[in-house]
């Protein structure tokens, strides 16, 4: 069985590579649209144009949680802020639309567990190591 082309609402990603900001923006959710129509960050679209061209780069390091990824993000890796550190995110296919910072969490998960002997009952959430 063949792999599956990607389309991103019925456009390749070479097809998306090629257009404008703008037009990307069109395809996109109306809160990540609305973003993207303030403008993008001209610093960090001449820093992706940088790494692109190179072979094996170092991730791109980021505060910014609320860049949009679009199409000339793809395959580059970034190093986002989760407050106490850097998470390192991969850029995919998948990814188009969304936020940076949805892929680095920044909260640990909740394990529950068993209370110990003379704890009360509201101790039995233990947050994850």
């Amino acid at each position: 069985m063949a792999k599956k082309e990607f389309s991103f609402r019925g456009k390749s990603l070479s097809e998306l590579n090629e257009m404008k900001i703008e037009e990307f923006a069109e395809l996109c959710t109306s809160r990540a649209r609305k973003s993207l129509k303030k403008g993008f960050d001209k610093k960090m679209l001449k820093r992706i144009e940088k790494v692109k061209g190179k072979e094996n780069p170092k991730p791109l390091k980021t505060h910014s949680r609320d860049l949009i990824v679009i199409p000339k993000m793809v395959g580059i890796k970034f190093s986002v802020h989760k407050g106490n550190g850097f998470e390192q995110v991969e850029i995919t296919e998948g990814m188009l639309g969304h936020y940076l910072g949805e892929f680095a969490f920044t909260r640990k998960r909740l394990r529950h567990g068993k209370a110990g002997i003379g704890a009360t009952r509201s101790s039995t959430a233990i947050t994850a190591r």
